[in-house]
């Protein structure tokens, strides 16, 4: 138990620092982290991957919660945006906890890596200026996309940051503003899937301690408690950098993490 406190005390202040210097504040950080972390210490549970997966999105309510009141103050949120798009992510959100509970870990890796590149490789060549419309979709287009939006943040225990920022820049909208609206997002994945995690049921063999549900409450106790110690130190450290070599550091270290994740499912 000791030796689990102290290697998510380090988890955290790591995700901490990562997540003032790129931005980023969930499961494109905390998801691997928490899998090494908990197999290293000798948990190799079958459904390890849900159990990183729901304590990421556990997480994710309170830095979400905290962004989003953040970004209000400044009036940057498109509450629009954020109202029309909410039932279809929080029903996409739901449907993908059912879905990942029946899914193995390695099949979850294999999820995260594959979508991790895209995301990834999206970060590394997209260009500011891309549009595949000048304003947000509405009807069909709003109601296919916004649950497709919610259910595969889950399957990645991410916010709404890397897959709700380029949809909504895609379609018209400021980065600035999107940042902002997509702390909303992430608010509304977190919510109802942490409520639904909490209720899979997950063999208690080789369980980590403290896990209700699939929802690892030492960690997310912990990961909370360190970020907010250890944040200012990457935003005080991203303002002494060019933009630009940050979001090209940060693609490179979603590849990396992507095709790390990758090897391990391929049992390497």
């Amino acid at each position: 138990m000791v030796a689990m406190i102290i290697a998510l005390m380090i988890v955290g202040a790591v995700a901490g620092v990562l997540a003032g210097l790129f931005g980023v504040g969930g499961g494109m950080v905390l998801v691997p982290a928490f899998f090494y972390a908990f197999t290293t210490l000798g948990y190799p549970h079958e459904n390890l991957m849900q159990i990183c997966l729901a304590t990421s999105l556990a997480t994710i309510v309170v830095t979400s919660l905290r962004s989003l009141t953040s970004h209000n103050k400044r009036g940057g949120v498109d509450w629009d945006v954020l109202k029309t798009w909410a039932p279809g992510i929080m029903i996409g959100a739901i449907v993908s906890v059912m879905f990942a509970a029946q899914l193995k870990s390695v099949t979850l890796q294999w999820i995260f890596g594959c979508l991790g590149m895209c995301i990834g490789l999206y970060m590394a060549f997209g260009k500011a200026d891309w549009r595949v419309a000048d304003t947000m979709p509405t009807g069909i287009k709003r109601a296919i996309l916004s649950p497709l939006v919610g259910f595969f943040s889950v399957l990645m225990g991410i916010g709404g940051g890397s897959l709700g920022v380029p949809t909504m820049t895609l379609h018209g909208m400021s980065i600035h503003r999107a940042v902002a609206t997509s702390s909303g997002f992430g608010l509304l994945i977190a919510v109802p899937s942490v409520l639904g995690f909490f209720f899979v049921g997950l063999d208690a063999v080789n369980r980590p301690p403290l896990t209700v549900g699939a929802v690892n409450l030492a960690a997310f106790a912990l990961i909370i408690s360190m970020t907010f110690v250890t944040t200012p130190f990457g935003v005080a450290l991203a303002h002494k950098m060019d933009a630009k070599k940050l979001k090209r550091y940060f693609a490179i270290f979603l590849v990396f993490v992507a095709l790390n994740m990758l090897r391990k499912a391929m049992g390497y």
